[in-house]
């Protein structure tokens, strides 16, 4: 039992700043404070991305009943 909880102390260890690292998009053996993170230009960028996804679907989704109206 002791072997495991210490195997769990050290895994949870090293894999925490990995995980800070892995969040960051950056190198996982990085120093996880060195950086500060751009958060919100990273922000911009994917709701940016997600929305233009969005419009794109809406629109395939209600052109046929946008095809209909003009009939």
């Amino acid at each position: 039992m002791k072997k495991f909880i210490y195997g769990f102390v050290i895994g949870a260890v090293l894999a925490f700043p990995m995980g800070i690292n892995f969040g960051k998009d950056v190198p996982l053996l990085s120093n996880p404070f060195a950086a500060k993170p751009d958060i919100p230009s990273r922000i911009v960028e994917r709701t940016g991305d997600l929305l233009q996804e969005t419009k794109e679907t809406i629109h395939e989704a209600t052109k046929p009943v946008q095809e209909q109206m003009k009939k």
